[in-house]
């Protein structure tokens, strides 16, 4: 069974498929594009089955990752088949945790900018949200793509553990 992670914010129209679309391409430049299963969701159905918001389509596509997705809404019956889910700002952690089945569950989430080292200073966090860029103009899009990525080396190097774990 693959490995499975999911990336969550509010809408999933946003943030988590840009997350989504940087982790896929971080997995298959490292070869384990087959191994990981990777998907997006959002905590609220506003925009089920909608497209990516064209912001972000297109910052995707200018930095050449694949921009085509459609929303969905986040189903407490997954925390069963994944093996982390990666919330994109505290109020999206402190939901999913809440909706964890057990304390198992609620350890699987966590937040997207723990796994960045230029977001500690010394083992202390800072503001480790991405922002919803939606309210505003296309600088915050391309700000919340650059977190991401800043997060997504490390998420990558913290699959791989997990998955040498399992295999051991």
């Amino acid at each position: 069974m693959p490995f499975s992670v999911c990336f969550v914010c509010t809408g999933n129209i946003c943030r988590s498929p840009m997350a989504e679309s940087v982790f896929r391409a971080r997995l298959d430049d490292a070869g384990l594009g087959g191994l990981v299963q990777v998907d997006s969701a959002g905590t609220d159905g506003w925009h089920e089955g909608d497209g990516a918001d064209p912001r972000t389509v297109a910052v995707l596509e200018a930095a050449g990752y694949e921009g085509d997705h459609v929303a969905r809404r986040f189903q407490v019956s997954w925390f069963s088949r994944l093996d982390l889910v990666i919330a994109l700002d505290t109020g999206h952690l402190r939901t999913l945790r809440r909706l964890a089945p057990t304390p198992a569950d609620a350890d699987k989430v966590r937040l997207l900018r723990s796994y960045d080292p230029t977001a500690t200073d010394l083992g202390t966090l800072h503001d480790l949200d991405v922002p919803d860029p939606y309210y505003g103009d296309a600088d915050g899009f391309e700000a919340c793509l650059r977190m991401v990525e800043a997060a997504s080396d490390g998420l990558l190097d913290a699959v791989r553990e997990k998955m040498e774990g399992r295999a051991a």
